[in-house]
């Protein structure tokens, strides 16, 4: 979604509208109501860690298995000194 704002907005709001930019936002400015520019990052996000399927994140294959699980549950058995 765009954030669209005038001129005179853009001058004074400057560094909010930056930050917006650099988050990932596109800022259309615009004359009278006219848009007349847009900004955009020189540097677009990178996915998060793992948001692609088969691009880049660890391999779950195999991570969510019962030997996992109790391996898991002891750890936090023998902080609570349950164990």
């Amino acid at each position: 979604m765009a954030i669209t704002v005038n001129i005179h907005e853009a001058k004074t709001q400057m560094s909010k509208l930056a930050r917006a930019v650099e988050a990932g936002e596109t800022v259309i400015v615009a004359r009278a109501g006219t848009p007349i520019m847009e900004w955009r990052s020189v540097h677009p996000r990178k996915p998060l860690f793992g948001s692609i399927p088969g691009f880049g994140g660890p391999d779950w294959e195999g991570a969510f298995t019962d030997e996992a699980d109790a391996e898991i549950r002891a750890m936090f058995d023998d902080d609570l000194g349950l164990a």
